[in-house]
């Protein structure tokens, strides 16, 4: 019996190593590590990139326009409970996505160019049942045009990775500096009492995915999503940014108590949650940087000029965060109009600590 178990491990052994080779000569090296992952049950290290899901052959990777292939998502004439299940990998990931804006977009246009998308901005497979609900809040202070390139790069993007979601923009009132923390914190309370979301992605409104391997779906651990900027060489800028798309399950936001609702202007509110997943004993996830991808629209934005954390702000954070954020948000909702492409959230967050 011992010697049949020794040669059963032997052969495994033997197995695994010519996996490895072949994996190696494959160039997916950071597959095998994932796999070696799953077999000893090993956490990563904080801050450590997880592995991505989604693998395309190299014949894929070329650079595709974001609407490419996309007339051939269409209803398929049963009912939403005979619907199949989506595949786990959408046939219409391709990989590289080229950032193309045309000229004098209107929003009209992008409407046009998105025949499948529901009022208020939510969309749903017509072919398939997903598995995969996710709601996107998009802080807004009357960047016009931003949005517009957004809407018409974004949602095209999402249905080519066959997911349930919505896109919510909240746009604060009055003249009053930007508060960026608690403007997501207000999209996630809308969210939430609308639709059982899974995920959500809190996404900078001055920023386009180019690779659509990029899943807008949560991991077991909250994301940063965007850690390869064109304006930043496609590189995290400093150590520590957490500044762009971030995403997280709504328990692990309610475990960190949001963000915080006290940062006017563009301020230190990226670092203090990534103090708070530090605080709160969670790890963070970041897709590949070949994967995690992203175009800045032009325009100035304070909020990817942040300095590193100073030394006392860990420290200052630790004190005031289990009382700063979604357990004292206040605020009113003025309105709340469903576009053709978005729900757009008016809020007047002039209001002192209270519950909603």
């Amino acid at each position: 019996m011992e010697q049949q178990r020794g040669l059963l491990l032997l052969f495994l052994g033997v197995q695994l190593l010519l996996m490895g080779a072949f994996l190696y000569q494959n160039r997916h090296r950071h597959s095998f590590t994932s796999f070696l992952r799953v077999l000893i049950q090993d956490r990563p290290t904080v801050g450590e990139e997880l592995p991505f899901l989604v693998s395309v052959s190299a014949a894929q990777t070329s650079s595709q326009d974001v609407y490419t292939n996309l007339s051939q998502i269409h209803p398929v004439g049963v009912s939403e409970e005979d619907l199949p299940s989506c595949p786990l990998i959408s046939p219409y990931i391709n990989g590289p996505l080229k950032v193309m804006i045309p000229e004098n977009l209107t929003m009209e246009q992008v409407v046009e160019k998105n025949p499948l998308v529901e009022l208020g901005g939510q969309y749903r497979p017509p072919d398939c049942w997903t598995r995969h609900h996710t709601a996107v809040v998009v802080p807004y202070y009357g960047q016009v045009q931003h949005l517009q390139h957004l809407l018409f790069h974004l949602h095209p993007f999402l249905q080519r990775q066959q997911l349930h979601y919505a896109i919510y923009v909240v746009n604060q009132v009055h003249t009053t500096a930007f508060n960026r923390g608690k403007l997501r914190n207000v999209g996630f309370w809308e969210a939430m009492q609308e639709e059982e979301w899974d995920c959500v992605f809190f996404h900078d409104v001055n920023l386009l995915p180019e690779d659509d391997r990029n899943l807008y779906i949560c991991d077991i651990f909250p994301a940063h999503v965007s850690v390869a900027i064109d304006k930043f060489n496609y590189k995290l800028p400093y150590h520590g940014y957490l500044g762009g798309v971030f995403a997280l399950r709504p328990t692990h936001y309610l475990r960190i108590n949001g963000f915080p609702n006290s940062y006017w202007y563009w301020d230190h509110e990226d670092h203090d949650i990534a103090a708070r997943l530090q605080l709160s004993g969670m790890l963070l996830s970041r897709p590949h940087l070949l994967f995690g991808r992203y175009h800045m629209l032009e325009g100035q934005d304070p909020s990817h000029q942040q300095s590193p954390q100073s030394p006392g702000l860990l420290a200052s954070i630790h004190h005031k965060w289990q009382q700063d954020g979604m357990n004292s948000l206040g605020y009113r909702r003025l309105s709340k109009e469903l576009q053709p492409l978005y729900t757009n959230l008016t809020v007047d967050i002039n209001f002192p600590t209270s519950q909603p």
